[in-house]
């Protein structure tokens, strides 16, 4: 697929990119004996670096992003089309792609309509800003309808909601954590919803669910008042791929009506496929109030982010007594963008056409078969959870016992997968002792034959890793 790689070239933007770019996530002694990763092209599931060599992608961009592969020309003569007709104009105005956008997704999203209404979409441009956005909705809320009391957000364990400090205020991986304190206020967390790491020590089947029941707990401490919201994704993502058990969200819904505190979701990760559905709360039969959107809604083509609220939260920032401003003041500079939405459009359209949700499923299952095969294999992988193309691996050093296999192991199982062309993920410095599960996110474009590849490479970085 590569063309044969200039070396001068490549020796040229290395050193370039060392002495200029900051890269996220990167231990800044790293390119101190490496060069840095640049990757110079991509199609479908395959990306190649600037030296030459290709791999699989099982990551969709290293962060969930790419969810129907890499070359789309349809994507990207979408994006150009619009940038050449109009490229920006502050979101105060409106734009053909943007309303086509937004009425396009609020179809997919009819959980969110109540009554005649069909839902509201807020643009930005991340998912941090996403969800900024409604914690600034709640707060507002709490001075439209009383004294401004009712502004606690709390979140769960092990979610991870952004990068901001108050996204970090409302996430519960500690060490991402560490260092970017003191975190804004009114921030609280429940208990997480892993099976194989239950926090009450029970077992699924002999429980009471204990894990979203832990809400109720969470708001009584914080007080009923003063509890305006709770914020959690579908699946937890990036603190582990935890999927809850089918009884979790109708009891969270039935605690959030109990004392009217408004229930947010979290699909940065899982919107737009990635569990199968076009949306991961769609698997569990639950009516947000608020619904975060960010990287799969574009594939990475566009930056775009939505924050959907139903036409009851809008409604209440344009009552007549809804206090002096009557309006949500709030602007994000790059909602204005029109590629995002043009992109968005696109990308929806190739998921419709290609049924790639369809795919997901059967792709999926694929999944789970091949790293239960692993599980059976190896006793190092305690435990494989996930939902559609969104999978994790947990390790560890001893299956009876659980205990965490260390984070420079499963860097190993890696960096082997890598030299062998598969790209993988895993949970990445954001706990003291649970950076041990391998995360799995091939695009939604992925066959049968592209699993097996992945799966083969951890199977043969497994066996040549014992412990």
């Amino acid at each position: 697929m590569s063309d044969t790689p200039n070396t001068s070239l490549a020796a040229d933007i290395i050193s370039t990119d060392r002495d200029h770019i900051w890269h996220h996530l990167t231990p800044h002694n790293t390119l101190k004996n490496a060069d840095p990763l640049i990757i110079t092209r991509g199609v479908g599931m395959h990306v190649t670096d600037i030296k030459g060599k290709e791999y699989l992608d099982a990551t969709s961009g290293g962060v969930w992003s790419v969810n129907v592969g890499y070359g789309r020309e349809k994507i990207a003569n979408a994006v150009r089309d619009q940038l050449v007709e109009m490229c920006y104009f502050a979101n105060s105005a409106g734009s053909i792609p943007g309303a086509r956008f937004a009425e396009k997704l609020l179809h997919k999203m009819p959980e969110m309509a109540a009554g005649k209404g069909k839902g509201k979409v807020y643009y930005s441009n991340s998912g941090s800003e996403a969800n900024e956005k409604v914690y600034k909705m709640v707060r507002q809320l709490a001075h439209i309808n009383g004294d401004g009391r009712r502004h606690k957000i709390i979140f769960r364990d092990r979610d991870y909601h952004g990068s901001t400090i108050g996204a970090l205020s409302s996430t519960g991986q500690i060490q991402r954590k560490e260092q970017y304190g003191p975190f804004a206020p009114g921030f609280s967390s429940f208990a997480h919803c892993c099976c194989y790491r239950c926090p009450f020590g029970k077992t699924y089947g002999s429980c009471d669910i204990e894990c979203a029941k832990d809400l109720e707990t969470a708001i009584l401490r914080e007080g009923p008042d003063q509890v305006g919201a709770v914020v959690l994704e579908p699946v937890t993502a990036g603190g582990g791929v935890i999927p809850p058990v089918p009884e979790y969200f109708p009891i969270i819904q039935q605690i959030c009506k109990k004392y009217d505190v408004l229930l947010h979701i979290d699909e940065v990760v899982c919107g737009l496929g990635r569990t199968g559905k076009w949306f991961g709360y769609q698997h569990y039969g639950v009516k947000p109030d608020m619904v975060t959107m960010a990287k799969g809604l574009a594939s990475g083509y566009a930056a775009i982010s939505c924050t959907v609220t139903t036409d009851k939260v809008f409604d209440q920032f344009a009552a007549d007594d809804a206090g002096a401003l009557g309006y949500f003041r709030d602007i994000s500079t790059f909602g204005g963008c029109t590629g995002g939405p043009a992109a968005g459009l696109a990308n929806m359209e190739i998921i419709e056409e290609e049924n790639l949700l369809d795919n997901v499923v059967a792709m999926g299952g694929h999944l789970q078969e091949r790293l239960l095969e692993l599980k059976d294999k190896y006793p190092v992988v305690g435990d494989v959870r996930g939902k559609g193309l969104f999978a994790g691996a947990e390790l560890v050093a001893d299956r009876d016992s659980k205990q965490p296999m260390s984070e420079s192991y499963a860097m190993k199982i890696v960096a082997h997968c890598m030299a062998q062309g598969v790209l993988i993920g895993r949970t990445n410095r954001s706990f003291h002792e649970f950076n041990n599960t391998l995360c799995l996110s091939p695009a939604l474009i992925a066959k049968r034959g592209d699993i097996d590849n992945i799966a083969d490479a951890i199977d043969a970085a497994l066996a040549a890793n014992p412990l």
